[in-house]
């Protein structure tokens, strides 16, 4: 394979599948709610299988670089305590793209020590720093806007589009793993593949 190859890259935590299944659930009725549900929808509802809450996004990196990247997951991969489903919220919040909901770290900040051991480790294997000036907001995109067209439509009601949005399911989960994801994207959506996944020792 050519070293110039490239793959769109990202490393994720995927919370469990009956969280996941919750906040889809959520979704729709939330989306119902907004009048923004059905074939002509200009929102897509993400499948549950798709939902992750994204560390740290690589973007197009070299293929000669995923397996330094998968050492740099291995390097960093602390546990993480208990983490709670929050509020819904529109991304980007100027002209927002996606419905998404927060996610609350535990008490002891275990999320952010590893995202920040995670860059970490990506500046040291593949000299990664991106995301450094970046204030990570940790959250679990739920649903897209199919277009600008789609984005105003919605998000124009606000703030009365924001109340009409139902309470988010009380729900938490300690991460698993973190896992590196390469994205695919067509326009039917992204798929992703899981290149490594690596264990997260429960505190």
């Amino acid at each position: 394979m050519s070293r110039r190859a490239t793959a769109r890259l990202f490393v994720a935590i995927d919370p469990p599948a009956e969280v996941c299944d919750e906040l889809t659930a959520w979704a729709s009725v939330a989306m119902k709610g907004m009048g923004a549900h059905g074939g002509g929808s200009p929102v897509r509802l993400l499948d549950p299988e798709l939902l992750h809450l994204t560390l740290c996004f690589l973007g197009d990196r070299s293929i000669a670089e995923v397996a330094a990247i998968e050492d740099a997951l291995a390097a960093c991969a602390e546990p993480v305590g208990e983490l709670e489903i929050g509020a819904p919220v529109w991304l980007p919040p100027r002209r927002p793209r996606a419905l998404a909901v927060e996610v609350r770290d535990d008490l002891e900040g275990s999320l952010a020590a590893l995202h920040s051991g995670l860059l970490d480790a990506l500046a040291q294997a593949c000299g990664f720093a991106e995301e450094r000036q970046r204030r990570f907001r940790a959250h679990i995109t739920l649903a897209r806007m199919r277009n600008d067209a789609a984005s105003r439509r919605l998000t124009d009601r606000r703030p009365a589009g924001e109340r009409l949005l139902p309470p988010t399911p009380r729900l938490s989960f300690a991460p698993a793993s973190i896992v590196l994801y390469r994205s695919w994207l067509s326009p039917a959506g992204a798929a992703y593949e899981t290149l490594a996944a690596r264990t997260l020792a429960p505190l």
